[in-house]
């Protein structure tokens, strides 16, 4: 296992790869890693002859309102699940090897990113496409995995990749959730027991409406999200948003969707949970 803390010399690692032939596979992080994060490298692992996990706490895609000061952090725990899933190396900057003081260029996707979390962090997704443009001339990478937990940002990051000419395949990994339907995420820690048993309505209501639309087509889908936001507010649960939306686009459905990405950002206290699922129309 190597680790870098500047980008000049995961650079010239990179480059050093690239020419003797090797295959890199990138799994970008912001941390704390768990079984979810697991599934990325292995996936990556299967793929890549290199494997790099970059860790890093992005400070650009938090608004001055959020959680960049107490998001979770433990590299130690990270580096041993790192090197027990086969990663070959990590890259764990801090913020100014990764942004030098007066840095002023942006990498900004201004349509699919500007919808669902968008609109409540309207600074965030420049925040990723940014940093995760960087990595990509960092690491050079083949391949590169995001997960399916974060569907917006997966849309958003193919967006850039393909308008962008980047020679990445961007590969989609499952979601994972705990045994009782919770959606793996390194902010579930913010979460009291009471809100953990109260935050397993969003998988329930995504499920019981995945059933719904998968029988019936999207013919009714605004009663059934009005109903999920029920469920939710009666769970506990304030709503920033339920939306379905064609996954083409991340335009309302029409006649013409094929598939629909159901997706809800939901607080329980001040923790804010997304989740979603990706449903096929008939």
């Amino acid at each position: 296992m190597e680790i870098f803390k500047t980008a000049a010399e995961l650079q010239k690692f990179a480059l050093d790869a690239k020419r003797s032939g090797k295959i890199i596979g990138l799994v970008p992080t912001m941390g704390y890693l768990h079984a979810g994060h697991a599934s990325l490298i292995d996936i990556a692992r299967k793929k890549a002859d290199i494997v790099i996990v970059s860790i890093f706490v992005n400070p650009t895609q938090f608004g001055p309102t959020e959680d960049l000061d107490k998001y979770p952090r433990d590299f130690e725990h990270d580096l041993e699940l790192c090197t027990q899933h086969g990663a070959d190396v990590i890259y764990a900057p801090a913020p100014d090897a990764m942004y030098e003081a007066d840095a002023s260029t942006w990498v900004e996707e201004v349509k699919l990113s500007k919808v669902l979390c968008g609109v409540s962090r309207p600074i965030h997704f420049r925040g990723v496409t940014t940093v995760v443009a960087k990595l990509f001339n960092l690491t050079l990478p083949d391949i590169a995995v995001f997960g399916e937990k974060d569907a917006q940002q997966l849309l958003v990051i193919k967006r850039m990749v393909r308008d962008l000419n980047f020679p990445v395949e961007i590969i989609a990994a499952p979601l994972v959730r705990q045994n009782d339907g919770l959606a793996l995420s390194s902010r579930n820690r913010y979460l009291s027991e009471t809100e953990k048993s109260n935050a397993l309505v969003l998988s329930q209501s995504l499920y019981a409406a995945r059933g719904a639309i998968e029988s019936h087509g999207l013919e009714g889908v605004d009663l059934i999200i009005e109903a999920m936001k029920e469920k939710i507010t009666a769970a506990g649960g304030r709503v920033d948003y339920v939306e379905a939306l064609d996954t083409a686009n991340l335009e309302p459905p029409t006649a013409e969707t094929k598939e629909v990405l159901l997706a809800l950002a939901v607080f329980f206290g001040t923790t804010r949970l997304i989740d979603n699922q990706i449903i096929q129309v008939k």
